[in-house]
């Protein structure tokens, strides 16, 4: 399966940081999806149903934490890497909680783009 068969959700409330991150993706020609917070995000999933979630943690209206616990309950399986520069917490305790909630992968902000693309890669099964 090519890249272009994969699609990605990028959730993030920060335009500038989604729209470098699905630029990334798209340069690596997977087929990326982005919503400004967890209810746009949980609306896109589930009429798109992408093979990786990527969501920040501290977004307003529904945050990261609330977006993976719905996406957890709706599908077991959804893979996500969770994102946080930190925010009324320290990224790390952010990134924790993500990661007990049924994040598979997460990434302090900020990050090199090299740590994002590999971790997409090990995700979805990307050989390249």
């Amino acid at each position: 399966m090519n890249n272009m068969e994969k699609k990605i959700l990028v959730i993030d409330d920060d335009i500038q940081f989604r729209t470098m991150v699905v630029e990334m993706l798209e340069r690596k020609e997977y087929s990326v999806y982005m919503a400004e917070d967890g209810e746009e995000g949980l609306r896109i999933w589930k009429e798109v149903k992408p093979d990786l979630v990527i969501t920040d943690i501290i977004m307003p209206n529904k945050e990261g934490i609330e977006t993976i616990l719905e996406l957890k309950r709706e599908n077991k399986d959804v893979k996500i890497i969770a994102i946080s520069g930190g925010g009324r917490t320290s990224a790390e305790d952010n990134l924790r909680s993500a990661k007990l909630l049924g994040a598979s992968l997460t990434l302090a902000k900020p990050f090199e783009n090299k740590d994002l693309i590999s971790a997409v890669q090990q995700l979805i099964n990307d050989s390249r």
